[in-house]
């Protein structure tokens, strides 16, 4: 099993504690799993303590086992309950604490309350952005891991003609489409940061049910395998001469790739193929238009600009009201991380920053486009998946 190297784990938490130093705040209690395995290269029930110089304490409910074997901190303790927080930090020398920093866009009211008890006369600020920030910009190290994910979907992508067939659910598609994922070491789950955004592996819609809208912010929903789950694949069978749309997440090693490849058997009528080579255009030209400092809410006002030029107003990212107000979203160790590519983000798009650029329409007959993975250079974006950019059609 592969370990994130200490020199990863110290220089990620340098970058953080700069940021703390500047918000003038004394350290942050970092309590998300994705946050936290960023932090400390492990995953366990746990409170990270991070202060604004020194070592950080990692204070293990379980497995402290595990948490010492897969992590390079120094600090590593066990704990029965989070009341003993301050204790074991006083130990480390770090108490007299004026301002804290919280994960405020994730931490449930309740557990924020039991944090004020636990730091009584204690000031909690939001250290949520500044953990963002420091996870947007990625290593070279973290880019090889994307990489990683990613060829192992352009590998699951480029057998999907061996398995396709007509007459065949969608839910069958999407299980023969994940165990050649899985078997190459996709892990999963996918995880955002959004509140109620639960989303699965991906999305598979064929011909109309790529139509039906669902609560998940992107572009397609699809009919799902019930009411409960009303999200991508369902119970529809494959015909022929329809759209079939595949668009899933890989996640290896923690790091999310993210693409859509669009498939049929037969042929597809000739308003489907223009739209997909409408979406790669825009995609092309979307691509072309970003430089080092690059706004993130640049890219989509020019894709919408796109769109309606090309007729698309009520089909572009979404069907009318059920459009999405996107074209792109960073990729991580989360599905959501920065930069989002959306109207009044400002975020400068800086070498270093991954992401999903997905320029889709749906219609009545189905949903097609394209999502490609990028990771932004000193030149501009560079592709990070390799599959080909084109409807694969499949005679049988």
């Amino acid at each position: 099993m592969e370990l994130t190297p200490a020199s990863e784990i110290q220089c990620r938490t340098r970058n953080f504690q700069q940021k703390l130093v500047e918000q003038a705040v004394d350290g942050a209690v970092v309590l998300l799993q994705s946050d936290i395995f960023y932090f400390t290269g492990t995953v366990q029930n746990s409170y990270l303590f991070i202060p604004a110089s020194g070592e950080p304490v990692l204070m293990v409910k379980k497995s402290i086992t595990r948490g010492q074997q897969e992590s390079p901190l120094k600090n590593i303790v066990a704990i029965k309950n989070p009341k003993q927080i301050p204790e074991i930090l006083a130990a480390y020398g770090y108490n007299g604490f004026s301002k804290i920093g919280l994960e405020l866009d994730v931490l449930p009211f309740n557990i924020y309350k039991s944090y004020e008890k636990i730091f009584p006369n204690t000031e909690f600020v939001d250290c949520s952005p500044a953990i963002k920030e420091t996870r947007a910009i990625k290593s070279s190290y973290e880019i090889d891991l994307l990489r990683g994910a990613l060829a192992v979907s352009d590998q699951a992508f480029l057998a999907v003609p061996s398995f396709l067939r007509e007459g065949m659910s969608e839910l069958e598609l999407a299980a023969l489409f994940e165990a050649e994922m899985r078997k190459r070491g996709f892990a999963g789950p996918c995880k955002m940061r959004a509140f109620n955004q639960d989303f699965y592996l991906g999305n598979i819609c064929t011909g109309g049910s790529g139509f039906y809208p669902n609560y998940f912010d992107g572009p397609v929903g699809g009919q799902g395998a019930s009411v409960a789950q009303p999200q991508g694949a369902g119970w529809k069978k494959i015909n022929r001469n329809e759209v079939i749309y595949i668009d899933y997440t890989c996640i290896v090693r923690g790091y999310t790739g993210d693409q859509t490849r669009i498939f049929c058997i037969g042929e597809l009528p000739a308003k489907l193929v223009k739209a997909f080579d409408d979406a790669v255009l825009i995609e092309t030209e979307i691509v072309k238009s970003i430089k080092p400092g690059t706004l993130a809410e640049e890219p989509y006002l020019l894709a919408l600009k796109l769109a309606a030029e090309l007729g698309y107003q009520d089909n572009f990212m979404g069907y009318k009201q059920d459009q999405v107000k996107f074209i792109g979203h960073g990729i991580g160790l989360e599905l959501d991380e920065w930069p989002i590519l959306a109207k009044g983000m400002k975020t400068p798009i800086m070498p270093g920053m991954t992401f999903a650029l997905e320029p889709k329409f749906v219609f009545p007959e189905g949903a097609i486009g394209t999502e490609n993975s990028f990771v932004m250079t000193e030149t501009g974006p560079q592709r990070l998946n390799t599959s080909p950019e084109v409807i694969t059609y499949i005679t049988c």
